[in-house]
């Protein structure tokens, strides 16, 4: 007779139970392949009893908005010694075809920017020779950004760059043509709906100026 069948029934039982009981979670064991993987088994653990997936899916979005915004402006610096925000101001003239010419205001509701930053990103961009302001025709005093021939040579430059060399060419490699599909679809989708639903709670008014002053106020 084997050991095993020596042992009394409820001695099998409670020993079978202990083997079959799931080992404890280390914290080594927590991190996989991605510090957000890591973030994400994280949150889940202090907050179980919400659903998170909203959340945590706006935080991978971020994170990856980060890691493309960092490559790209180092991309940018190197190429010609400008930032990726303010070449984002030359993609968004070069884009819309010649002239090659848009007004502010087109370009911080494109490029969802404050009229300030818009205005302090093309007065770099005209001290570097990339861009030059124009008299608006339809708007008295206003005007429309150009961009330079200097500018034009840049951008294609950067096209040509980014289209050859993107810093998501690597991850995206490892996914199938029908999986980039379905991703490209999912955030053209999600983008639309957010423009649609959360942008004109966003958006600054035209003309901050005509806001009514309270009257009788003094500052202390």
């Amino acid at each position: 007779m084997s050991s095993a069948a020596k042992q009394p029934a409820s001695n099998r039982t409670r020993k079978n139970a202990v083997l079959e009981q799931p080992e404890p979670v280390r914290k080594s064991n927590l991190r996989s392949s991605s510090h957000i993987e890591f973030i994400t088994l994280q949150w889940q653990h202090e907050h179980s009893e919400l659903d998170l997936s909203n959340f945590l899916l706006a935080i991978y979005m971020m994170r990856i908005g980060t890691l493309v915004e960092q490559a790209f402006d180092k991309m940018c610096q190197g190429l010609c010694g400008i930032s990726g925000s303010d070449m984002r101001v030359l993609l968004a003239l070069r884009r819309g075809g010649h002239p090659y010419a848009k007004r502010p205001t087109d370009l911080y509701r494109a490029l969802l920017v404050t009229s300030g930053a818009i205005t302090k990103k093309i007065d770099r961009l005209a001290s570097l020779g990339m861009v030059e302001r124009q008299p608006d025709p339809s708007h008295g005093g206003g005007f429309i950004v150009h961009l330079t021939k200097k500018g034009l040579d840049i951008v294609e430059k950067a096209i040509v760059k980014l289209a050859e060399e993107s810093s998501i060419a690597p991850a995206m490699a490892h996914f199938s043509e029908a999986e980039r599909a379905a991703g490209n679809a999912f955030c053209l989708r999600t983008l639309a709906l957010m423009e649609e639903l959360v942008l004109p709670g966003l958006e600054e008014p035209d003309d901050t100026s005509s806001k009514p002053r309270i009257k009788g106020t003094r500052r202390k």
